[in-house]
């Protein structure tokens, strides 16, 4: 129903002189009790009257609330009146969490998502019906209420925790199909859509929701890129990519993703040719796609541990930690530790860990690799043991330590010819008796078997 005469002037009224809300707040009064004498009075009132009257309550309310908060105690006690820019057009209220709207007005997130709750699809200021209802937090307006507040001497505002989740909406479905349709236009068309989905999946959890409610979404936000060419545009490969990766994010998204036929191999093409971007985002998607345990497997078979291993090996800062991540994550079933050992990932790890380069991360891969006979093989070939003993002595990571001497535990087992350079680190430095004493409770178990070893086969002597 539209809203008229008192309660309208009431809902766009901004001014902040208290003597004029007093005026109006008199008017409503004066209009509620109307109504609530018609209620009362009458056996049989019209529905229309309750809501007038409940929409009386709520701008009483709400004038209220802006004649207590239109003016903000400073840290001295004195009010200051708020700068209409920080207000909610809304409530009126000093905005705790602002975002920008699809038509770009800024609002406080509670008030306007619990109006689009209610089904509203326009803009409360300028009434444009809204392309969608992704809301966007306004950064630059937030640090200018904060930098406010300081300068004031007031407390900095706190977000509201408890506000209805964010729904999807029939308009929020039929945004997503225009720029779907768009991938199948002009490589104009596809490059605006791409960067929007690109976006929209980054920020909006119900719109990366979205995608799991039909089978074609992926082939079509896809079918811009041809396999074998898909890097054909860097950047519009580098932004379908990325929306992927954010696709796979939503758990329910995952096994949508990981399955669809055109998905992994167009990933392992990204992994090869592409931005650094593109590439660091291929590997991201791997990794968020990992988490499903038959998808390790999809993954595996497809090849994809090979281009990992290369892009490993190329070590670019960018890509390294989400590669790394990847990797980690597909070797933890025994598959694909096997096709990970053939790419030659014992020897591109084991320099990475010696140039000082990802250790934490790479350590945990080499040692969940010590379970497989051939990566132990290979590292008794590269030096791996005094490289992992350096970094035992100089690591102040307990956890490095740990996995340093969980695969010096294995190797020592495994290759009888390494226990010599072993026994020898003990004698010069006591590196596996000090960590038997203060490593972890892992780390001091590993320390222990090595020492009982090396007490069987050579009859060492260490000091405790």
């Amino acid at each position: 129903m539209a809203r008229t005469g008192v309660l309208e002037e009431t809902e766009t009224e901004t001014e902040s002189d208290s003597s004029m809300l007093v005026a109006k707040a008199m008017e409503i009064k004066k209009q509620l009790e109307r109504l609530v004498k018609a209620i009362v009075d009458e056996d049989d009132y019209r529905v229309e009257t309750a809501d007038e009257a409940i929409r009386a309550l709520s701008s009483l309310k709400g004038l209220k609330l802006k004649k207590s908060l239109s003016f903000k105690p400073d840290g001295h006690g004195n009010l200051l009146d708020v700068p209409e820019d920080f207000r909610c057009p809304i409530s009126g209220e000093l905005m705790k969490d602002p975002v920008v709207l699809a038509t770009g007005q800024t609002y406080d997130r509670p008030f306007i998502q619990r109006w689009l709750n209610e089904g509203n699809r326009t803009c409360p200021q300028t009434k444009q019906v809204l392309s969608h209802t992704v809301l966007t937090p306004n950064h630059l307006v937030q640090e200018m209420i904060s930098q406010w507040c300081r300068e004031h001497g007031m407390e900095l505002p706190k977000p509201v925790q408890d506000i209805d989740e964010e729904v999807v909406t029939n308009a929020d479905r039929g945004y997503l199909n225009s720029l779907l349709q768009k991938m199948s236009s002009s490589l104009s068309d596809q490059k605006e859509a791409a960067k929007e989905l690109r976006l929209l999946t980054k920020r909006s959890s119900p719109f990366r929701a979205l995608f799991g409610e039909s089978i074609e979404t992926i082939p079509q936000l896809l079918s811009p890129l041809s396999p074998g060419q898909a890097d054909t545009d860097p950047d519009l490969q580098e932004d379908l990519i990325t929306t992927l990766l954010n696709l796979s994010i939503h758990d329910n998204n995952k096994r949508l993703v990981a399955e669809h036929p055109l998905v992994i191999p167009l990933l392992i093409e990204s992994l090869i040719s592409g931005t650094i971007q593109t590439k660091s985002n291929a590997a991201a998607t791997f990794f968020t796609l990992a988490a499903i345990d038959s998808s390790k497997i999809i993954i595996g078979t497809s090849g994809a541990l090979n281009p990992l291993i290369d892009l490993l090996d190329e070590g670019h800062p960018l890509a390294m930690k989400d590669v790394a991540s990847a990797i980690f994550s597909l070797c933890s079933v025994l598959e694909n530790k096997g096709r990970a050992i053939n790419a030659g990932a014992v020897k591109v790890i084991l320099q990475k860990i010696m140039d000082r380069v990802l250790v934490a991360e790479l350590l945990a891969i080499l040692a969940m690799l010590s379970s497989h006979q051939k990566a132990v093989q290979e590292m008794c070939e590269l030096g791996t043991v005094s490289c992992l003993f350096g970094i035992i002595r100089e690591s102040g990571c307990e956890h490095n330590k740990e996995n340093c001497i969980a695969i010096l535990y294995t190797i020592c087992f495994a290759d009888r010819t390494k226990l010599k350079e072993i026994k020898e680190e003990e004698m010069a430095n006591g590196t596996v008796s000090r960590l038997a004493r203060t490593g972890t409770s892992r780390a001091k178990r590993k320390a222990s078997g090595i020492l009982e070893r090396l007490n069987k086969t050579g009859s060492i002597t260490h000091t405790a």
